[in-house]
C-alpha cells in the first residue's frame, strides 16, 4: 500500500476521531449559544486569527446565506478602527485554539466594556478566552493528525463542525427553507439548482382553441418556436397539447382536422412555483423538450428544456 495513502487515512481517521469527541462533548453550552444568537438585535460578528480566522470566515459567510445575518472582523484591523463595526444589540464569536492569541485581546476587551454578548470557541478551559466568554465552548482535547501536535489540523476541523452545527441549529430553528437560500444565494451551482419554473418559463405561449383548424395551429406552432402548441377550452383551461409526434401520428388529412382532433389530452404540467430541477427531471424522464406551467387549471407559462440547461441546471 502507498505510503502516501497511510498517511491520507491516518489523518482522516485522527479527524474523524476529533469529531466523534466533539460531538460527545456538546452540552447546555452549545444551546446557550443558540439562544445568545436568536436573541441578539444586531448581527454576529464572527472574529480570530491565523486559522481560526479562515474558520472564522467560513463561519460568517454559513451564517449569513441561512438567514442570521452576520461578518467577519480580523481581529488586527479591529485594533485599528474597525472595532466601529462591533455594537451593542451584536453578539461576538471569537475563535482561539489557545484562547490566549494576543490580537484578540482588544476586541474581547471591547466586548466586556460595552456589555456586547461574547462566545469563545477555544481548546483550553482555563484560557483568557474561555474566562471572558459569556458563553464558553470549549473543544475536547485531541491530537492534531500532523502527528507533531503542532501544525492545526484536527482543532480547526473541530472548529469547522462546531461552526456548522450553529449555522444549522439556527437554520432549523428559523425554519430556513431552499427559497430563502436562494434570495442570499442566487448566483452559482447553488442558486441554479434552486430556481423556480416561474423564474424561467415564458409567459408568451402558444396556445390555440379546441376548434381551431390545424393550419392555424400550425402557424402558431411556427411563430412560437417550442415545437408544440397548448390547446385551451373557451375559459381558459389547458385541454391538451400537440407536439411533433401529434403531427407525424396525424399525417393523412392534417390540415382537415381541429386541434381537438389531434392533440394529445391532458398532458404532463408543472406548478410555477416548483423548482425547475423538478420540470428538468419530468422532461427528461418523459423524453419530452417542454412543459406547461399551470396553475388554477390556468396555464401561466412554458418551459423548454433548452431554458433550464442555460440556467445552469444539469
Amino acid at each position: 500500500m502507498s505510503i502516501y495513502l497511510d498517511t491520507a487515512r491516518r489523518v482522516i481517521a485522527t479527524e474523524a476521531d476529533g469529531l466523534a469527541a466533539l460531538s460527545d462533548s456538546l452540552g447546555d453550552s452549545f444551546d446557550r449559544a443558540v439562544e445568545t444568537i436568536l436573541a441578539a438585535r444586531g448581527r454576529v460578528v464572527v472574529s480570530g486569527m491565523g486559522k481560526s480566522g479562515h474558520i472564522g470566515r467560513k463561519l460568517a459567510a454559513t451564517l449569513a446565506s441561512t438567514g442570521t445575518p452576520a461578518q467577519f472582523v480580523h481581529p488586527a484591523e479591529a485594533s485599528h478602527g474597525d472595532l466601529g463595526m462591533v455594537t451593542q444589540g451584536d453578539v461576538v464569536i471569537v475563535i482561539s485554539n489557545s484562547g490566549e492569541t494576543p490580537e484578540i485581546a482588544d476586541i474581547v476587551a471591547h466586548t466586556r466594556r460595552f456589555e456586547i454578548p461574547l462566545i469563545g470557541i477555544a481548546g483550553r478551559p482555563g484560557s483568557t478566552l474561555m474566562r471572558q466568554s459569556d458563553v464558553a465552548l470549549l473543544l475536547p482535547q485531541a491530537p492534531e493528525a500532523c502527528g507533531k501536535d503542532i501544525v492545526p489540523t484536527t482543532s480547526t476541523t473541530m472548529t469547522l463542525a462546531l461552526g456548522d452545527a450553529l449555522a444549522v441549529a439556527l437554520m432549523e430553528h428559523r425554519r430556513f427553507t431552499p427559497e430563502h437560500f436562494r434570495t442570499f444565494h442566487p448566483g452559482g451551482k447553488l442558486g441554479a439548482k434552486l430556481a423556480r419554473v416561474g423564474d424561467l418559463m415564458h409567459q408568451d405561449m402558444p396556445l390555440v382553441g379546441l376548434d381551431t383548424p390545424m393550419t392555424e395551429a400550425l402557424l402558431t406552432i411556427s411563430q412560437k418556436g417550442y415545437g408544440v402548441t397548448g390547446v385551451t377550452h373557451q375559459d381558459g383551461r389547458l385541454a391538451g397539447i400537440i407536439t411533433d409526434g401529434d403531427l407525424r401520428r396525424h399525417m393523412q388529412g392534417l390540415l382537415d382536422l381541429r386541434a381537438a382532433d389531434v392533440m394529445t389530452p391532458s398532458p404532463r404540467t408543472i406548478l410555477p412555483d416548483q423548482l425547475a430541477e423538478a420540470a428538468l427531471a419530468e422532461m427528461q424522464s418523459r423524453k419530452i423538450t417542454c412543459l406547461f406551467a399551470v396553475e388554477d387549471d390556468q396555464p401561466r407559462g412554458i418551459l423548454h428544456i433548452h431554458d433550464c440547461l442555460r440556467a445552469g441546471i444539469v
